[in-house]
């Protein structure tokens, strides 16, 4: 194949799910309206797991569903049909629900959870194209997905469907983690490593406090403040009235635009800057980053009903791994 055949054929495999996904989204706002919203409905209110099986293709897109609902504050795994009928079945209770999936609702392998499932009255959800099958017969609620072209030329190989059943998958776990009313700081809770557990991380758990904050109250001479910032070695000092409120803050960059005018003359609150841009220590990480950013600047101070308790700087932010 020459460039432009190989370009034509990834663009085709594209607008090809694409196709399967529009067409999913118009049966989402249409026959699987309701048996969607039960399923939600179902899946909020058991007490134990929702159990995720599907044997192939199917079974590896069930796999990663199985992640995602855990880590939205579901807890999920997934379930090996095959498996399921050599002894994992002992893993399925009573208080669980199961979301079985399979494109044409025949595979022999899901035999065994179907039948456990009716016999001990656990709800079943069928994830399927085919609403005659075995599967969506005998499930509690049926999620039909539209039978569209495969981007496989052949019709053969599992692609666009796959991708319906994923999409599928990811609206019922975030539909599922607004229901709950799902919070960052839960998010958080399953999120503790990495990347994405350091955005997570509040304010409060990275940031400087006590001894460390740079602080002196108005009246302060320039003389004073500037020994204050340097020993601090964050760059800045922050300005208190008589009630312990921040009204204002010096930075090194104040300290340059004064440098022509006579410092042991001067008291704080002749060069600082009042009203000062804060953060609460309940904020995220990646939220005082992109403030910092935003602002350009490489500290705030952090208050709580407007008086000082900690700072953070850029540099505290960038350790934790936020970015």
């Amino acid at each position: 194949m020459n460039t432009s055949d190989i370009l034509t054929s990834a663009i085709r495999t594209i607008n090809t799910e694409r196709n399967g996904l529009a067409a999913l989204e118009k049966s989402l706002r249409g026959p699987m309206s309701k048996p969607f919203q039960d399923t939600i409905n179902i899946f909020a209110n058991i007490t134990g797991r929702l159990i995720v099986t599907g044997m192939g293709k199917s079974g590896h897109i069930g796999s990663k569903i199985a992640a995602t609902f855990a880590s939205t504050g579901t807890p999920a795994f997934f379930v090996h049909p095959a498996e399921a009928n050599h002894g994992d079945l002992g893993m399925i209770a009573r208080d669980d629900a199961v979301l079985a999936m399979s494109w044409s609702g025949e595979a022999t392998e899901l035999k065994g959870i179907l039948a456990y499932s009716r016999r001990f009255k656990i709800p079943l959800v069928a994830l399927t194209s085919k609403p005659e099958s075995t599967l969506a017969r005998e499930a509690d609620i049926c999620l039909i997905l539209p039978r569209e072209e495969e981007a496989c030329p052949h019709g053969l190989a599992p692609t666009t469907s796959t991708v319906m059943q994923l999409v599928i998958g990811d609206a019922l776990a975030i539909a599922l983690l607004e229901a709950r009313g799902f919070s960052p700081g839960d998010f958080k809770t399953f999120h503790p490593g990495g990347q994405l557990g350091a955005n997570l991380t509040q304010i409060a758990d990275l940031m400087h406090k006590g001894n460390e904050l740079p602080l002196v109250p108005t009246g302060t001479s320039m003389n004073a403040a500037v020994e204050t910032i340097s020993k601090s070695g964050f760059g800045c000092v922050g300005i208190t009235d008589d009630s312990g409120t921040l009204c204002g803050v010096i930075t090194d960059g104040d300290l340059r635009r004064n440098i022509d005018k006579n410092m042991q003359s001067l008291c704080v609150e002749d060069i600082m800057s009042r009203n000062p841009k804060v953060v609460a220590p309940t904020a995220l990480a990646s939220t005082a980053i992109a403030m910092l950013n935003d602002l350009k600047l490489t500290t705030l101070f952090v208050t709580e009903n407007n008086k000082p308790v900690g700072l953070i700087h850029m540099h505290d932010l960038l350790r934790a791994g936020v970015v």
